[in-house]
């Protein structure tokens, strides 16, 4: 039987075969079109935009220019290539788009975590639960 270029045959660890066709590309595709699971929200991509928006407009040049990509769901091949190309088309034209995909992104987020809680002055930075509940959100 001859199979499309679409799927994909992974064996599981009990040595089972299957065979993924689109859906390999139709879980990723929620990440920039959240409409496909009937959520009422901007993809990634305007997420990111909106953010940078928001800051000073002193500071966009070189949020534009180091967009990072972190943690386990960016390792999907060509999301860089597919954020690059989102974030462009959103940004001023004049605007520098620079996406960051390190290869060991899947740990990234736990690798600055640790570092930072390793750092002595990160101490001062903590809330307690209880300044949590008398101050609420703001105090972050």
């Amino acid at each position: 039987s001859q199979s499309s270029s679409l799927e994909k045959s992974y064996e599981l660890p009990d040595g089972q075969v299957i065979t993924i066709g689109n859906e390999r590309f139709r879980a990723p595709e929620a990440l920039f079109q959240p409409s496909v699971l009937g959520l009422e929200s901007g993809g990634i991509h305007v997420t990111t935009f909106n953010s940078i928006m928001k800051c000073d407009v002193d500071v966009r040049k070189d949020l534009y220019g180091n967009i990072v990509m972190s943690g386990g769901t960016t390792m999907y091949p060509g999301i860089s290539d597919r954020m690059q190309k989102e974030i462009t088309a959103l940004a001023p034209s004049s605007m520098k788009v620079k996406i960051i995909a390190p290869p060991e992104r899947k740990y990234s987020v736990w690798i600055g975590g640790s570092i930072l809680a390793s750092l002595s002055t990160f101490q001062q930075m903590w809330i307690s639960k209880q300044e949590y509940d008398e101050s609420g959100p703001s105090i972050v």
